[in-house]
């Protein structure tokens, strides 16, 4: 099916795109742990990403086939329908059939999905070590307030990188929105738990991306223990 310098259609690969859509779900679900009602919600809103994805990676390549009608000859490949040719940002700057810009893209994407998925998993660890009496603010949770959907997030823009089909550039936006909201919503219960002291923590810890110039946050007048937010 992956013939690429044969060309043969690179798709219909669905019990990949089943596999790889549970796996990631199953990876989220156990290490992001929705349980009520909203977390769900955003879960769904990851769940069509990933089906999105996988299904243009593997499955139908929609994008390819929105693209040759729409640009005939003129689009930028030779195979369009090859696997190599389903990553768009290599077609487009005519690196599709590099060997070494294929392993640079995947280099730089998987490198991105791994530094977000360690993210993830530090999170995870961290509020299970917790005691659950005062309010986590330590290691990750002293850079950034939701340092599991920062970790997320990477994960989601390698594969956008990776892999930018219009579904998924649809989907990722969606997705991202779903997350704040949800972020702000954990944030609200938090403010009711632990008052002043949680609004001291979110006016100097930013909540996805860490600033450049260090918070002058005080840890240490504050001691680390369990937070709902990721």
């Amino acid at each position: 099916m992956h013939g690429d310098s044969l060309g043969l259609y690179a798709y219909g690969l669905w019990p990949m795109v089943i596999f790889y859509v549970f796996f990631f779900l199953l990876f989220a679900i156990s290490f992001l742990r929705p349980k009520k009602r909203y977390e769900w919600r955003s879960m769904g809103a990851l769940t069509g990403f990933l089906v999105a994805l996988f299904t243009e990676m593997f499955g139908f390549p929609l994008t390819i086939f929105v693209l040759t009608a729409l640009f005939g000859e003129a689009y930028p490949a030779l195979d369009p329908f090859s696997h190599s040719s389903g990553h768009l940002l290599l077609v487009f700057f005519g690196k599709s059939e590099s060997h070494a810009a294929l392993m640079n893209l995947h280099l730089f994407s998987n490198t991105t999905i791994l530094i977000g998925s360690l993210i993830v998993f530090i999170g995870w660890i961290q509020i299970h070590r917790s005691k659950g009496d005062s309010l986590l603010n330590r290691g990750l949770y002293g850079i950034v307030r939701h340092p599991q959907y920062s970790g997320l997030f990477l994960v989601t823009t390698g594969f956008m990188i990776q892999w930018p089909s219009l579904l998924v550039l649809v989907m990722w936006p969606v997705m991202i929105i779903t997350y704040i909201r949800l972020a702000r919503k954990e944030e609200e219960g938090l403010a009711e738990i632990f008052g002043t002291q949680f609004i001291k923590y979110k006016n100097t810890v930013p909540a996805f991306f860490p600033r450049l110039i260090p918070s002058k946050y005080n840890l240490s007048t504050h001691p680390g223990g369990y937070r709902q937010s990721r």
